[in-house]
Formats: structure tokens, C-alpha cells, sequence
């Protein structure tokens, strides 16, 4: 401290801890119409306000989480909504929401879910926070057709030290002009857990629609916060359709 006065310089002030780092990546795709891509939104503004999850935010060692808003459509085109915000409470979660239900929509292009993933990563590393966890939650509603290979980027994160979870967004009709996109051999989930999520107790929840994508993402959240895996029977069994598949 006194060498730092003597020079006329400031200490470096160590970064806040938080208890997680949380990058929220939403696919908003050219399958994911007006009406989808509201419904999204309007998801994760109340699972992020609903009092189960700030009680899992209040609840942590620290009792307060970094997050960070990001939009993903194809190749090249990622974007941060909302930068890295600490919520603690049901007033910086309130704010949080209703900064995120006024911005406007980033894209609407191919999905490039690796592009995503890379996005994030970039985020995460250059946050203002300090956390023991860093997670990236991805949610889609359609295989990667876009830039590079997913599970390239998916490893590089894991290998950081990132997990990635998952949110898959079923489609009930497929769509006639790219039906194996949003419906491919095997499932969406499936297609997730075997190529998008990655890291110690990453796992993936389907909601089944749109329509059902809020009540899916709160208890992805809470998952995420505790830093557990959601449990498998009673998600099974939630009047929501939610599924879980651990990876």
C-alpha cells in the first residue's frame, strides 16, 4: 500500500466472488418465430424472478450469483443482451428480468450452437466476477447447422473447466422445410446430451414446447445454482412435461 502511494498508483481491487458464473445462451434462430422467441424471453424473465430460484441464488455460500444474457443465431452472430450482473435478491433479479423484456431481438439466422458456445466461453473469461463454477446454459430448439463442429467447441469448454447444460425446446410439428433439423434420428434430447453438453453432472431438460420452456428453465435454474442434477423422477412426472436426461 505504501509503494502504491509513493508511486501514485491504486492497488488492483480483487474482483467480487460470486458463488457461480452463469452465461444464459438462447438460440433465437430463424425456427424460433415471433411468437416463440417472446415466449422465451417472457420464460426467463420469470424463472429468474420466481422465489424458488432467488432462494437458491440467497440461499448459496455467497448468497449471490453473476449473469450474463446472451443471444446466438448462426456463424458470426452472437450478441450480449444483458452483460455480466449480480444478482442477490429479488430486486436485482426484478431488474434484471425487466432489462431483459425491454431489449430488443439480436438475430434471426441459421444455429450455430458451437458459435454459441464459443461466445460464452469469450464471456465468461472476460467477466468482472471471480467464481469456483462457471456454467454455460444453452437452450435450442434445433441441431447445429452452423460454423464449426459443436462438440469441438463443447470439449474446448470442458476442458476449461466449463460445464454446459442444456434446454431443449421440442417442436410438435415439425417444420416441413427442415424437419431434421429441429427433429432429428434419435430426438433433440438426445441429440444434445450426445453432442452439446459436457462436464462433471452436466445434464439436459426437455421442456416440450414453447409454451412450457418458463416452467422447464426454473427448475434447470435452482439445478444449476446448487450446483446439482435436477431429480430425474419427479422432473418426469411435472404436470409441465419437463424431462431429464443426465448426461
Amino acid at each position: 500500500m505504501l509503494a502504491a502511494a509513493l508511486s501514485g498508483t491504486t492497488p488492483a481491487r480483487a474482483a467480487e466472488e460470486v458463488d457461480l458464473l452463469l452465461a444464459l445462451a438462447a438460440d433465437v434462430s430463424r425456427s424460433v418465430d415471433g411468437q416463440k422467441f417472446q415466449l422465451q424471453r417472457d420464460g426467463y424473465a420469470a424463472a429468474l424472478t420466481d422465489p424458488k430460484v432467488v432462494a437458491a441464488i440467497t440461499g448459496g455460500t455467497l448468497g449471490r450469483i453473476a449473469v450474463a444474457y446472451i443471444e446466438w443465431s448462426g456463424a458470426g452472430n452472437q450478441k450480449v443482451v444483458i452483460d455480466w450482473t449480480v444478482i442477490r435478491d429479488a430486486d436485482s433479479a426484478g431488474k434484471f428480468a425487466t432489462q431483459l423484456l425491454e431489449s430488443p431481438r439480436a438475430f434471426a439466422d441459421r444455429t450455430s450452437i458451437s458459435g454459441g458456445i464459443d461466445f460464452s466461453v469469450a464471456q465468461l473469461e472476460r467477466a468482472p466476477f471471480q467464481a469456483r463454477r462457471r456454467t454455460i446454459d444453452v437452450s435450442g430448439d434445433g441441431t447445429n447447422n452452423s460454423g464449426r463442429d459443436v462438440t469441438a467447441a463443447r470439449d474446448e469448454a470442458v476442458a476449461k473447466g466449463i460445464q454446459i447444460n442444456g434446454l431443449v425446446i421440442l417442436t410438435e410439428q415439425p417444420l416441413s422445410w427442415n424437419a431434421e433439423h429441429t427433429n432429428p434420428a434419435g430426438g433433440l434430447d438426445a441429440y444434445f446430451r450426445n453432442n452439446v453438453i459436457g462436464g462433471p453432472g452436466a445434464f439436459v431438460m426437455t421442456a416440450q414446447n414453447f409454451d412450457s420452456f418458463g416452467q422447464a428453465l426454473i427448475g434447470k435454474l435452482i439445478a444449476e445454482i446448487a450446483g446439482t442434477a435436477p431429480p430425474s423422477r419427479a422432473a418426469r412426472v411435472a404436470p409441465s412435461g419437463m424431462d431429464t436426461l443426465l448426461r
